[in-house]
This record gives C-alpha cells, sequence and structure tokens, in this order.
C-alpha cells in the first residue's frame, strides 16, 4: 500500500537515495532541504508522486510553515525520517558559536521541531524515523558535539516512543555508517579536515581503512523497518558498513 514519506535533508546523499528509493516503490515522497533549488531539482527527476519544499529544520517557522505546505497536499502522513544534519569536526576550545549552536540545532532540535510538526498529522501505524550515527559508540576526536548531537537523537526516539505508543506511532533510529556516493565532496575546511584525520589516526581509527557501505543497501533497511507488520517494532537498528567482495 502506497504511503506518505516526508523526508528531511532530501536534496542530496541518503535523503535523496531514500526518496529515489521510495518513488520505485510507489509511495509519495515529501522532500524537505534547505536548499530549495536541490530538493526541486530531485522532486522534478522524480515525478509528480514527489513534493519538494524548502525548509530550514532549526528554524521554528520554516519548519512550521513547510508542514503547513505538506498539509495543504497531504492532510495525513505515514513517516517522517529525519534524516538532515551536519557532520562537522572542529576542537570544541576552536569552536565558533555558529558551530556549536548550528550542529545542536540542526542535528538535534531540528529532529524535535518536525516531530512536533508531523505527530498531528500521523495516526496509528504511523512511523516516525530518527537518522543517528555509528560514531556515537566511537572514541571519534573533534567530534564531541557531533556525537553529542546524535547521541541526544537516540535519546529523544526513546523517550519519545514512550509518549506516541498508546497512539499506535512507532517511533526508531537507525544508527548509519559511511556511505558512497559517486561524485560527493566534503565541505569542510581542509585545515579542518586534515586535522580531523591526523587526530583520528593517533586514536587508532584509520578512516581511509574503513569500509563504505552502498545506498542502496542501505534504503533497503528502512523500507523493510517501514514495512514491519504491526505486531512488532524496532526501537534502534545499528547499521555498519563492512568489506564485502
Amino acid at each position: 500500500m502506497s504511503k506518505v514519506i516526508v523526508i528531511t535533508g532530501a536534496g542530496v546523499g541518503l535523503g535523496r537515495a531514500l526518496a529515489r528509493r521510495f518513488i520505485n516503490d510507489g509511495d509519495q515522497v515529501v522532500l524537505l532541504g534547505r536548499t530549495p533549488a536541490k530538493v526541486e531539482s530531485v522532486a522534478t527527476e522524480l515525478g509528480e508522486r514527489a513534493m519538494a519544499v524548502g525548509c530550514d529544520v532549526a528554524s521554528p517557522d520554516s519548519v512550521r510553515a513547510a508542514f503547513a505546505a505538506i498539509t495543504a497536499r497531504h492532510p495525513q502522513i505515514d513517516v517522517l525520517i529525519n534524516n538532515a544534519a551536519i557532520f562537522e569536526p572542529f576542537q570544541i576550545v576552536n569552536a565558533t558559536d555558529e558551530q556549536i549552536m548550528g550542529t545542536v540545532a540542526i542535528n538535534l532540535a531540528g529532529p524535535m521541531l518536525c516531530a512536533r510538526a508531523a505527530i498531528p498529522l500521523m495516526s496509528k501505524g504511523s512511523h516516525i524515523i530518527n537518522v543517528t550515527s555509528e560514531s556515537v559508540a566511537m572514541d571519534f576526536p573533534h567530534l564531541s558535539v557531533y556525537q553529542s548531537s546524535k547521541a541526544g537523537v537516540e535519546r529523544f526516539s526513546t523517550s519519545l516512543f514512550r509518549e506516541l505508543e498508546p497512539a499506535g506511532i512507532r517511533v526508531s533510529n537507525v544508527r548509519a555508517g559511511a556511505m558512497y556516493e559517486e561524485g560527493k565532496t566534503w565541505d569542510v575546511d581542509p585545515e579542518a579536515a586534515m586535522q580531523f584525520h591526523q587526530a583520528a589516526t593517533a586514536a587508532g581509527i584509520h578512516l581511509a581503512e574503513r569500509p563504505i557501505s552502498q545506498f542502496e543497501s542501505v534504503t533497503g533497511i528502512f523500507r523493510t523497518l517501514i514495512d514491519l507488520p504491526a505486531d512488532l517494532h524496532a526501537v534502534s537498528i545499528g547499521l555498519h558498513a563492512r568489506a564485502s567482495d
């Protein structure tokens, strides 16, 4: 049965891959993103069952406006995937206000604001999925704020599930690892990136040797999670890339 699926951070990366997967599966997809041109381009590619809405998940007003636009077309939504995030390594002692507040606002407050807006449009059987990171369970240097924001999302997920369980709405988090995207570039200060790699190596984490998963494999897990039978629920799923032939 076709579902209405809202995805944040849908203009690039995993969000875009999920949108493509769900459209191919016959679902209705709403793509949210800070850069309207990006989500509009993807929506045009995907066709009439895709809807693009510009949305800064860190802004309460922007989230409210986005979900008002969604409601005009889809009075009810089945799935919200909180995927939007920023990943920027930095040492806390040198961090700017914008780096700290921006990371927390997008990565942690964003899922909260979007969930708050989505819940009134949901009913029994709906599902909120929050994307977190495998780094939560690792001691990465230069990622203290990023990891803390993602760990906070996991705690938010488990607590929100208890709030929504009486209404029959499921809440899950998915810990995702590194994924391959052709042509992807890392929009991070080169000096900060170099320091991050050096610090990770010194800590025994060799980034260049870590396996990378494929989007197709990861999106398949989301499909399975969304389609779980009514008598099953997965609170948390951890995905770790592994080398394959």
